[in-house]
């Protein structure tokens, strides 16, 4: 597919997630993503308020994750977690969900906790269905669950897993939700042809940690 440079950073997430990165790399990180552009960028919950004070005043949005990387938090805990980002100033969430409760058919139970998690602010929720840990059904579904939970994205991983996106899984989730819900790959793409491949199959935004590799590739 065909696609600028300036376009495609308009769709990543640029990802400072890992555990052992330094302040000053996460703020270099931050640094890097406001002078790109990026649509967010998305950081530890404890880097919040930093990624707020550096990216005032610019269309770089603020994301933090919430019951990360396992979703096996308590829908209290991730409740809580979700006010505390946002009163830091964290714009967008996004939030690991129950893996075993979905695997387990209890459908109801991971819908109403997304649904909490986005009652819970005004802040965008991209919620994370792991999709290495799901069948395709499984996919499927939780996709669905997203949608009638009033979630703005579904994502597939969260780059802490086995394996990451794949064309496949994001043409799955594509199908599942209606245009109202996008679609967000992340996990496992290290060339800009993997993203690009992610664009083609639906996703309109890509989490990437990367950018600076990737980019060099235009």
């Amino acid at each position: 597919m065909t696609i600028t440079k300036e376009e495609f950073v308009k769709c990543v997430d640029h990802s400072l997630l890992k555990p052992f990165l330094t302040q000053q790399e996460v703020i270099d990180g931050i640094a890097y993503a406001r002078e790109l552009g990026c649509a967010s960028v998305c950081l530890s919950p404890h880097n919040v308020r930093l990624a707020q004070e550096m990216l005032a005043g610019t269309a770089v949005k603020v994301c933090t994750v919430i019951g990360f990387p396992s979703g096996a938090h308590t829908t209290f805990t991730k409740v809580t977690e979700a006010k505390d980002a946002y009163a830091n100033g964290a714009e967008e969430l996004d939030m690991v969900i129950n893996v075993g409760a979905l695997k387990a058919g209890e459908y109801q139970k991971v819908q109403q906790e997304i649904e909490a998690v986005v009652q819970a602010t005004p802040a965008i929720v991209k919620v994370i269905l792991e999709d290495a840990y799901l069948t395709k059904e499984e996919i499927k579904k939780g996709s669905e669950l997203v949608e009638a939970a009033g979630a703005a994205f579904v994502k597939t991983s969260t780059g802490f897993a086995p394996t990451g996106s794949t064309v496949e899984d994001l043409q799955i989730m594509r199908a599942a939700v209606s245009d109202k819900v996008k679609v967000k790959a992340a996990g496992g793409l290290n060339s800009l042809q993997d993203c690009l491949d992610s664009i083609a199959a639906g996703a309109e935004r890509i989490g990437i940690s990367k950018t600076k590799e990737i980019l060099s590739e235009f």
